[in-house]
């Protein structure tokens, strides 16, 4: 038994190929997320009974896996991150800087996920930092929040960070605020060779010191030289006005996975057939895959355990949150927002972004809804 909303999900692909995780050799949190999502809202994980104080209206509903990798389960906590975001970021214009990494390094990420992908979102934070307090461009201290991504639209690995950084920074001295000339922050060139260079040396370090997994017929000396003789993929967009368009923005970004259960189109004679938008011609198309194919690409992209994918930098940082940050809020004159959904649980939250009253009765609509919970099932 369970509860589905659209035609076709991840979670259903999942369970009608349980014999993929003895197929292959899946990490724990892997392993994890396909028993957490095949059992997404069904009786596996127990329910519960939602009735009327007033009539004789119920319904029976199965809970949520709550994963971080769950289709099903980012909508209020999305709502409840952007929200949150608000009252972190200046009000200010901000530039949206993506930063990616050469195809060579993706077996030896993939195999190292927690160390390198910590030292991706550092590398490319270093980047940025340095290149801001260049007197030749920002010459100021500057902040990032920084969202970890690993997919493309057609779910191959493709590790990449996306960065929203204020049109501006913070003088040397911290008393005055230095905007970006000319909706000017840096060269691509420069952000993509620090980059390069720190990310580099990173990995040169743990290789020497024998702290990561190399992968077979990897040789590091001859993949270094190739990504040092090519230029590295950084793409600066123009800036976004207004704190309320940066947060709307950023917001597309966060808490998502490698696929939505809406892009699903088809699943039929063990191929499942999804849509995706080709970003050279700006067009949405269909592909179809294996189930099996299917599953391991949506596999690449579960993270570690406990590793956080959104991270704060600099003078956004929490730990900057009290003095610099407060310090910038004066000298822009401009007010620090307070979180709308703080405090709230997920139904307060769903019913104030749908305007949807969910403890109304909606046969009788006078009385409120009550939930009792049931058993979960003998095993």
């Amino acid at each position: 038994m369970e509860n589905r909303r659209t035609s076709y999900d991840l979670a259903a692909i999942l369970r009608e190929n349980k014999s993929f995780t003895n197929t292959y050799q899946l990490f724990e949190q892997q392993r994890k997320a396909f028993q957490d999502i095949s059992a997404c809202r069904t009786s596996e994980l127990g329910g519960h009974i939602c009735y009327c104080s007033s009539c004789n209206y119920q319904r029976q509903a199965y809970n949520s896996c709550r994963n971080k990798h769950c289709p099903k389960c980012q909508f209020t906590k999305q709502a409840k991150w952007v929200d949150k975001l608000r009252s972190k970021l200046l009000d200010c214009k901000h530039f949206h800087l993506v930063l990616t990494i050469p195809q060579q390094l993706h077996r030896l990420f993939y195999l190292n996920q927690n160390q390198l992908y910590n030292s991706l979102l550092q590398s490319a934070w270093q980047a940025v930092s340095k290149a801001a307090g260049n007197p030749k461009f920002l010459g100021a201290q500057t902040g990032a929040v920084a969202v970890l991504h690993t997919w493309t639209q057609t779910m191959n690995q493709h590790p990449h960070i996306h960065m929203i950084i204020p049109c501006g920074g913070l003088s040397e001295d911290e008393m005055e605020w230095v905007s970006c000339r000319n909706n000017f922050f840096a060269p691509k060139k420069v952000i993509g060779a620090l980059f390069r260079g720190i990310l580099c040396g990173t990995i040169n370090e743990l290789i020497q010191n024998s702290q990561v997994n190399i992968p077979e017929g990897f040789l590091w000396k001859k993949v270094k030289k190739r990504l040092y003789s090519t230029t590295w993929n950084v793409n600066i967009k123009k800036p976004i006005n207004g704190i309320g368009a940066v947060v709307k923005y950023l917001g597309r970004y966060t808490n998502r996975v490698a696929i939505s259960n809406s892009r699903i189109t088809d699943v039929k004679n063990g191929k499942v057939s999804f849509r995706y938008k080709d970003r050279k011609r700006l067009v949405w198309k269909v592909m179809q895959l294996d189930s099996i194919e299917f599953i391991r690409r949506f596999m690449l992209h579960i993270l570690p355990h406990n590793f956080y994918k959104i991270r704060y930098y600099g003078v956004l940082a929490s730990a900057n949150s009290k003095t610099k940050k407060k310090q910038i809020t004066a000298l822009l004159q401009t007010c620090e927002s307070i979180p709308e959904y703080e405090g709230l649980s997920a139904i307060e939250v769903y019913s104030l972004i749908t305007g949807k009253d969910v403890s109304q009765c909606p046969k009788c609509k006078n009385g409120r809804i009550l939930c009792r919970a049931l058993p979960k099932p003998q095993t």
